[in-house]
């Protein structure tokens, strides 16, 4: 009987918390669905729903159909690519590292692509195709060395942090070097290096829609091993499962997500970590339902974020970038701040 009642206990506390699940994921979907539209409406020239719809889907040589398809279409699917593989990326990564202060920007995997990234633009610019492939290697290496570095028996967000700043050092002491040596090329580098993207179109989009899709699902089939990777490599290896291939392969789909969004939208800090704590706190820490809510809401941060920053600062477009490093300034250290004190009181 007793028995019985917990099992009805432990019913009745997960049924709320399903039910808010699905709630959050419906609502941030639903937003997401609401935030592009009035990105499609919102600009220098402001069109109704009716013209939207009509821009969209009519075959008329309209004003709105040229501004919606030329302009705001491919950059409104640009943005939700880099808001899910920026959200999705910082997700694997606090997961894996049991660090909720993990993110592709503050730990040096975005500093990585964007190194590599600004070498194929400044050394190498007629290859300029092998952009998101050379972003994603320098991620890669990065979080390699990152990850190395920083174990010792484990890893700690102390260290981390630590090693991902003086990564973040070197990296940026590269790029000023390449930049200084190659200062008549760096114009067209410098909107890059800020994040955003503003003037992104077709090209862009087909350079990078095929490595998103692909890399977003296969983040689907990583959710297994983040949940038995939480558990913690001792218990992990008790269970049967084999730690060093799986971190190995979140590890190379956290920087293939992080190397994408960097080689369109250029350095865009901080989505990766506020998306994801956010959502954590909402449906829990649970991968099955975390890693589509972070999509979801790393599309709509991104989104929302960069009709403001080409609206409210009209004539001038702030890039995306600078904007959330307003908002994510602050939250990291909130965050920093709210883990100190938990260690002091614990």
């Amino acid at each position: 009987m007793i028995a019985v009642n917990e099992q009805e206990k432990e019913r009745g506390v997960r049924h709320p918390l399903q039910q808010r699940r699905t709630t959050v994921l419906i609502t941030v979907a639903v937003l997401l669905i609401i935030g592009a539209t009035a990105s499609l409406m919102i600009g220098s020239v402001t069109f109704s729903f009716t013209e939207i719809v009509n821009g969209l889907f009519s075959s008329a040589d309209t004003l709105e159909r040229r501004i919606i398809w030329e302009l705001r279409l491919p950059r409104l699917l640009i943005g939700l690519i880099v808001g899910m593989c920026l959200a999705t990326s910082g997700a694997i990564l606090q997961g894996i590292m049991r660090n909720p202060l993990a993110d592709p920007g503050i730990i040096g995997v975005s500093s990585g692509a964007g190194l590599a990234a600004t070498v194929i633009m400044i050394l190498f610019p007629a290859y300029i195709m092998l952009l998101p492939a050379a972003a994603f290697l320098g991620a890669l290496v990065t979080a390699l060395v990152i990850y190395a570095m920083s174990w010792r028996g484990g890893t700690s967000a102390v260290r981390i942090i630590l090693v991902g700043v003086a990564v973040n050092a070197v990296i940026g002491a590269c790029m000023s070097a390449l930049m200084l040596l190659y200062s008549d090329r760096v114009q067209s580098v410098l909107p890059w290096l800020a994040g955003g993207i503003a003037g992104a179109g077709w090209v862009q989009f087909g350079t990078i829609i095929w490595y998103s899709l692909a890399a977003l699902v296969l983040a689907i089939f990583a959710i297994p091993h983040i949940r038995i990777l939480r558990l913690g490599d001792e218990v992990a290896k008790l269970l049967g499962h084999k730690v060093e291939r799986s971190r190995f392969y979140l590890i190379v789909m956290s920087t293939l997500l992080a190397g994408i969004a960097v080689s369109v939208s250029g350095l865009i800090g901080f989505v990766g970590l506020v998306v994801p704590h956010i959502m954590r706190s909402l449906v829990g820490g649970d991968h099955r339902f975390l890693l589509p809510a972070s999509a979801l809401g790393g599309a709509l941060l991104v989104v929302v974020a960069d009709t403001v920053a080409r609206t409210v600062f009209s004539p001038i477009e702030l890039p995306v970038g600078i904007l959330l490093s307003f908002l994510g300034g602050p939250f990291f250290l909130y965050l920093i701040q709210k883990r100190r004190d938990s260690f002091a009181d614990s």
